[in-house]
């Protein structure tokens, strides 16, 4: 199982950060060892002092394929959550400005929460789900899958030109507006539609 992440497919944030605006989907991966165990607390690593949240949507992967035609990717994808892509701000700052891969701040254990998933065909419209986090019990961010620069179809697409997919693999879509730091003994709260999907602490 490969964790494949789409950066930048909102465009509110990428102006939060002031990233240029992609032509195309820009992915980036993380290791089997990035997912969190269900029901674990996310670990605050040593490493950095500025951990940030990243709320969106997740895909799931159900059948093996290499160059999916966009007309045919709704085939390869069977359930959607809502997870947590964590970042390391500091360090991925520091690897931009030195023009180094940034790996480290993204992909590093535990960087990426999964939701319990939900059966496609159980959703009423695809192309507006709306999902958000709380932390704490405040809404921090709300999105609606509506808002993506590139469609869930494209990106699947998109990848498999370059990375076989593979069932079983989880692929983030992008995060909305909103991103900000966590710290100990903080509570985040994922919400797909209205239903709870993941709840879990930070130590």
């Amino acid at each position: 199982m490969k964790i494949v992440c789409i950066g930048r497919n909102y465009l509110a944030h990428v102006k939060e950060l002031d990233n240029d605006l992609p032509t195309e989907p820009m992915f980036f991966m993380k290791p089997d060892t990035a997912l969190l165990p269900e029901g674990e607390a996310f670990v605050y690593p040593d490493f950095s002092n500025e951990i940030h949240y990243e709320t969106e949507l997740v895909l799931r992967v159900c059948k093996t394929g290499r160059h999916i035609a966009e007309n045919e990717a709704s085939d390869y994808y069977d359930a959607i959550t809502v997870g947590t892509d964590f970042t390391a701000r500091d360090l991925q700052s520091q690897c931009k400005a030195k023009g180094h891969p940034w790996e480290k701040a993204k992909a590093f254990d535990g960087s990426a929460v999964v939701g319990k998933f939900h059966e496609i065909n159980n959703l009423s419209n695809l192309n507006d789900i709306a999902f958000g986090m709380k932390l704490n019990g405040e809404w921090k961010q709300q999105g609606h899958s509506s808002d993506m620069i590139f469609s869930f179809d494209k990106i699947v697409s998109y990848i498999s030109r370059f990375v076989t997919l593979c069932e079983g693999d989880c692929i983030f879509t992008g995060t909305p507006q909103g991103v900000g730091p966590v710290k100990s003994g903080d509570v985040l709260e994922l919400f797909l539609e209205k239903e709870t999907v993941c709840q879990f602490e930070v130590k």
